[in-house]
């Protein structure tokens, strides 16, 4: 392309929400990839205060992805993003608007093969990008192709062990990748001792790099002059090696470059061109600034804006605030610091979510006692079985789509050992608009399959408050799982001293012994109201204890005609297929009526429709119900 061309276009000529062509970014000038960034940036923050999404990191890599579409011909190359989450400028580049975003039918907050040929490969979990690079080059290599694989990835996605586990074959394998390491800060450490900091200044600084361009411009003229050049070049690569300590990439043997500032695209531009001109595998270290472009964002600590709700923009508050009512996350949060303040043995972890999950009290009064491991939910699992061991009880607040990591440690170093610990499942049942990768619906299912773990779920914050007390109470694996749905009063419950270990609750009792309706969790009680609304003539049992199944609830089935088994938060192997074994093994002859999330990677939607969808909704139990006594409707 000529030098001319590439001052052809304006950026305001650019509607950032109908990009035909990716490449038009080429034809820009660098002044005018400033401005396209910030008309990005504001589309961005536009569409996430309408929908919802991921916020701060999609603000901080904007001109980094603006120089890898300078430097790379992504319809051929392949562009892999860690997690996905961040990769909305890249949408937006390759021709998709944000509208409705994470809705059924319109653009997904993540990389998403079917909604592309842009999007060669898809996450939801963290640090899954470089084996899936290395596994790209290695297809590349081996089918004969030409084309480069770039790995973006943040630093605390590189800081989990699958991280360094692909890091680790790569290098010795012949399959170039690109890693493009995105620092914001947060997760990696500074560089350590005074000269490396002095080096690694002068090497990116302006005065250095306008040195360095001048210095081989004089001595490119001759043969003569191109041999000083780099022989001065190979004298301070050697004295850069003596007097700089190498990075872990250095000494693993890749070719490390950087850190570079990322949100400079003609400072990215330029080494990108050097980094797919490398023979082998490169670590590109750029410094970004998360939640770049919105103050709110900017100025956050704690990551309140890393998955942000719909807000207002000029406010940064949300539009849907609830006062004097809080969730479940919130209220565990509250019982965990009342827990910490009550328990000197006990101590807190959680692996990367502390915001999310509501810890931040708990953090702030007992920091002796809190850890935030980061993401690595193996070593908070086996660091939690070996606390607990030791005189401590660890309390370990963990995702239910992010437990599935974990599933060895908790039953290799933690269940084998038979070692105490409370286990607090958050986001427990169908999640909503994060999708198919955040479904917390299977936990109870591979927690039935692990000797020795309790697993339970409240129906009200006072059984939820006496599960927290049981979990000290009783020893051992006692896992209390909880969904992010539905809104509770702000404050602290007084426990249902009432609820005995592996007790259930009755919430009505019907006139007849024609239906039962064991519903879990806090459908049990909207379905005990309901019944008693529409005048179904059926008892409703809250079994609060999905792992071993309840004392005595088999007994109590088998004196009714038919059973409805409604759990909207979990597949039928978790908790309704073992009550319908249970049930056919104790001889009941009654009919059994099952409804559970299906065996299925559930896509992203509101919860209600999910609901709706999976066939578990509050209406779908009272139609079946009705249908079970024989009623034409309700």
């Amino acid at each position: 392309m000529k030098k001319k061309d590439a001052i052809e276009i304006k950026a305001d000529d650019i509607d950032v929400r109908h990009i035909e062509d990716p490449n038009i970014v080429k034809r820009l000038s660098y002044p005018e990839l400033s401005r396209l960034a910030e008309k990005i940036r504001g589309e961005i923050i536009d569409q996430v205060s309408r929908y919802g999404g991921h916020l701060s990191s999609n603000l901080g890599d904007v001109e980094l992805t603006l120089a890898l579409y300078r430097v790379f011909d992504f319809a051929k190359d392949k562009l892999i993003f860690d997690v996905g989450h961040q990769c909305y400028t890249h949408k937006i580049l390759t021709g998709r608007v944000l509208d409705h975003l994470n809705q059924p039918g319109y653009c997904s907050g993540f990389q998403k093969r079917a909604e592309s040929p842009y999007d060669v490969y898809e996450a939801g979990h963290s640090s899954t990008s470089l084996s899936a690079a290395e596994a790209f080059a290695y297809a590349r290599d081996m089918k004969g192709e030409k084309y480069d694989v770039v790995a973006l990835i943040g630093d605390a996605s590189m800081a989990n062990g699958l991280s360094f586990e692909a890091l680790n074959d790569l290098a010795i394998r012949n399959s170039k990748v690109i890693i493009v390491l995105n620092d914001n800060e947060m997760s990696i450490s500074k560089p350590v001792g005074g000269i490396g900091r002095f080096f690694r200044k002068i090497s990116t600084g302006k005065a250095y790099n306008d040195f360095k361009r001048r210095y081989r411009k004089i001595l490119s003229h001759n043969r003569l002059g191109a041999k000083v050049y780099n022989l001065s070049f190979a004298i301070k690569n050697i004295i850069k090696r003596k007097l700089v300590p190498l990075t872990m990439f250095d000494n693993l043997g890749y070719s490390y470059m950087g850190p570079f500032d990322g949100h400079d695209v003609k400072l990215l531009e330029k080494n990108l061109k050097r980094a797919k001109n490398t023979d082998k595998s490169v670590v590109f270290h750029v410094r970004t600034i998360k939640g770049k472009g919105y103050r709110y964002a900017e100025n956050d600590q704690t990551g309140y804006w890393h998955g942000a709700t719909p807000f207002d923009v000029a406010t940064g508050k949300p539009k849907k605030e609830h006062p004097g009512l809080i969730t479940y996350s919130h209220l565990f949060a509250d019982l965990t610091e009342k827990a910490l303040s009550e328990r000197k043995n006990a101590v807190l972890i959680v692996p990367a979510m502390m915001k999310g999950s509501g810890q931040e009290e708990s953090f702030i009064k007992h920091p002796d006692r809190c850890f935030d491991v980061g993401i690595a939910e193996e070593h908070a699992l086996t660091f939690a079985g070996a606390l607990g061991i030791n005189g401590f009880h660890p309390i370990v607040n963990i995702y239910s789509t992010f437990l599935q990591r974990a599933y060895d440690e908790l039953s290799h170093d933690c269940a084998r050992l038979d070692s105490n610990m409370t286990l607090l499942i958050d986001r427990a049942g169908l999640v909503g608009s994060n999708g198919e990768t955040h479904q917390g619906i299977f936990d109870p299912a591979f927690l039935r399959a692990m000797p020795g773990v309790c697993l339970s779920m409240p129906s009200n914050p006072q059984i939820a408050a006496r599960l927290m007390d049981m979990s000290f109470e009783k020893g051992g694996i006692f896992a209390i799982r909880y969904s992010r749905k539905g809104l509770i009063k702000d404050e602290l419950p007084t426990p249902d001293g009432r609820l005995a270990y592996l007790g259930m609750r009755t919430l009505n009792q019907p006139s007849s012994l024609r239906l039962a309706i064991v519903a879990v969790g806090p459908r049990s009680e909207e379905i005990a109201k309901s019944v008693k609304e529409y005048r179904i003539d059926a008892a409703v049992f809250d079994p609060v204890f999905l792992n071993p199944l309840p004392n005595g609830i088999v007994e109590a089935l088998s004196r009714f005609d038919a059973v409805l088994i409604h759990d909207p938060y979990g597949v039928e192997a978790g908790f309704a297929l073992p009550l319908v074994g249970a049930l056919a093994l104790s001889g009941y002859k009654g009919k059994i009526a099952v409804q559970a999330v299906p065996n299925e990677f559930i896509q992203a939607d509101s919860i209600d429709a999910q609901e709706e969808k999976c066939g578990v909704s509050l209406s779908d139990c009272l139609r079946k119900a009705a249908e079970l006594l024989g009623k034409q409707s309700l």
